[in-house]
């Protein structure tokens, strides 16, 4: 065998560039650097944690000769286990939430993997999710493994292995912050140890999209409604057992449109063929460099490349239907819809007690109210609570209404698009909008539909409407 040839492309994992930005981060202090994890064989990061998983579930006897490797997974996961597996002989089935692109299931079937797919919007603990699908197939197919990202400790361990150590040495330790996006937390919970032992002083930053539960969690460790967005492996509907919170000293979130233009520029503007979640992690690598205002060194991991997303992110067309691009019209931001209101945000303290909230919503004509604790968000309340609360009887109204605090809203920002609120509020009660942790609104459906009966909405839809018919 030549010397520096490898024994099969399982060693060709790991040892990617790291590149400095130029052109997208020209306006910040930090010099931000990327991984380019999409230049693993396996076009993604998923590839260094996916060999650790096998590697040790054959060393415990878990993964045997002719099995069958059996995941949930969003693409990346399932290509790096059908490599490995292509390698060693094992059959592999995966199952597939249907939000993802055509590219990510084709891929997988031309390793020869059986690919699932199942409805993207129903609950973790829903039998048609593709987590409860992906269990049940394992318990019923024989000598079968289930790789479980989402639960397994050997996705952070593979990190902790290998991109930790690889980071460090390509920075020679000067690095001063790291920046992944959250989807299992392995990432970050592997990488993020290692770094930490290394340099304590190291900022872990994670990037979290619009509509995941992250964001709020770690912020004040509230749990929010999670409700669907269009971005693609970053985020999460639940708390894997492999996202740890002491691994993350901050977080960012962005929306999919911010996740997508930046995707695009990567490509055209650093010549980086990098997706959609790379997209992600880079825009908020870049808002927390302007929020910081610091000269220090930023590392991003980019977890996968653009060939995955041809039909999506860089299809002009797609962008245009679901209102992404910025010469589009679309039915605008909730900035927008704030600013038609004139309204100061009406609030409730925990300390309240529930007949000054009765009091205080009949007075108002409001339905719901945002509760605070010494300023932040600590949740919301509704007439349905109080009303459950009253019925139940022998209630006193002198109760703390921290009591009756309920977590059935979402939290967005002012740049979230109109678009994706009108399906968060078709799964839960109102949208709060936060400013980083400052409370600037509540919308509820009424205000939706105000918002969207406006005559000048309404004629600059039928025009955009008309213009694309003609198109």
């Amino acid at each position: 065998m030549l010397a520096n040839a490898c024994a099969t492309i399982l060693d060709a994992i790991g040892h990617t560039p790291l590149v400095k930005l130029n052109r997208v981060a020209r306006d910040v202090d930090a010099a931000i650097y990327v991984k380019c994890e999409y230049m693993n064989p396996g076009g993604s990061m998923k590839d260094r944690m996916t060999l650790n998983m096998v590697d040790q579930a054959e060393a415990r006897g878990d993964l045997t000769p002719g099995g069958t490797i059996i995941e949930a997974t969003s693409g990346n996961t399932g290509a790096g286990l059908a490599m490995i597996a292509a390698v060693r002989g094992y059959h592999c089935v995966f199952v597939m939430p249907d939000k993802m692109s055509t590219e990510k299931i084709g891929s997988l079937k031309a390793f020869g993997a059986r690919v699932v797919v199942c409805p993207t919007a129903v609950e973790p603990e829903d039998p048609r999710s593709y987590y409860s699908v992906a269990k049940k197939l394992h318990a019923d197919t024989p000598n079968s493994f289930y790789a479980n990202q989402y639960h397994n400790q050997d996705n952070p361990g593979g990190h902790y292995l290998s991109t930790g150590p690889e980071i460090w040495e390509q920075t020679e330790g000067k690095i001063d912050v790291f920046v992944a996006g959250m989807g299992t937390g392995g990432t970050m919970a592997g990488t993020g140890r290692y770094l930490k032992e290394q340099k304590p002083s190291i900022q872990l930053v994670g990037v979290d999209p619009v509509g995941s539960l992250y964001y709020d969690f770690v912020k004040s460790q509230r749990i929010t409604k999670a409700f669907t967005y269009k971005v693609e492996g970053i985020g999460e509907d639940f708390f894997p057992t492999t996202f740890d919170p002491k691994w993350i000293d901050d977080i960012v979130r962005v929306d999919d449109k911010e996740c997508f233009l930046m995707a695009r520029d990567l490509v055209r503007l650093e010549g980086l063929y990098a997706g959609g979640s790379a997209g992600a992690a880079v825009a908020g690598a870049v808002k927390f460099a302007r929020q910081s205002h610091r000269r220090q060194n930023i590392v991003v991991l980019l977890p996968d490349g653009a060939a995955k997303y041809l039909s999506k992110v860089f299809n002009d067309e797609w962008l245009r239907e679901n209102g992404f691009l910025e010469d589009e019209w679309g039915l605008g931001t909730v900035a927008d819809l704030l600013a038609h209101r004139q309204a100061k945000v009406i609030t409730a303290k925990a300390g309240d007690r529930v007949r000054d909230v009765i009091a205080k919503m009949k007075s108002r004509g409001i339905s719901q109210l945002p509760v605070l604790s010494r300023g932040a968000l600590l949740g919301a309340v509704a007439e349905v609570d109080l009303l459950r609360y009253l019925a139940a009887g022998e209630h006193s109204l002198d109760t703390r209404v921290d009591a009756l605090v309920e977590s059935d809203y979402a939290t967005v920002s002012p740049q979230t698009r109109i678009e994706l609120v009108q399906n968060l509020l078709a799964e839960t009660r109102m949208a709060i909008v936060l400013e980083g942790d400052d409370l600037i609104g509540v919308i509820t459906k009424i205000d939706l539909i105000t918002y969207l009966a406006r005559p000048t909405l309404r004629r600059s839809a039928a025009r955009s409407g008309r213009k694309r018919k003609r198109s």
